[in-house]
């Protein structure tokens, strides 16, 4: 069977034309350049965030190691006494796995753990994304004296 109206059927078959397909572009492009900035920048934020986060959950761990042998562990012993049972230093009393595994920062660093701390009995710590003490805003150090 043909259709009584051959013209109306090919005109509702038509494409886009290439200055539409410009200017949806261009309309991309826009919301691209606008958009992709902010989104960036909040990629190192999260990762002070997870930093300042796995200090303190260090602090914690930390925290219930010195409840169970009423001191911390010594800076040679670092942070891995936390997973397993010091060999060398003052023996802990009553040792326990305080995590499962140790973290390292957001930038692929292990953290810093000094006893006696600079700013405390103890600090964590993280050199920031240039892993340097000391620095600016995503390269500043993130440690167990701030909030």
């Amino acid at each position: 069977m043909t259709t009584p109206f051959p013209l109306l059927r090919r005109q509702f078959q038509r494409g886009f034309t290439l200055i539409e397909l410009m200017v949806v572009l261009l309309i991309i492009g826009v919301l691209a350049a606008l958009i992709v900035p902010n989104v960036l920048g909040r990629a190192d934020d999260a990762r002070v965030t997870a930093a300042k986060t796995d200090v303190n959950n260090l602090m914690q761990a930390l925290k219930l190691y010195r409840l169970d042998n009423q001191r911390y562990p010594t800076s040679e012993q670092g942070l891995q006494a936390l997973l397993t049972k010091p060999t060398s230093g003052p023996a802990p009393m009553n040792w326990k796995s305080y995590l499962d595994q140790l973290p390292n920062d957001p930038w692929g660093q292990p953290y810093v753990y000094l006893n006696p701390g600079i700013k405390a009995d103890v600090d964590v710590m993280s050199f920031g994304a240039d892993g340097q003490a000391g620095g600016e805003g995503k390269n500043a150090d993130i440690g167990t004296w701030q909030p």
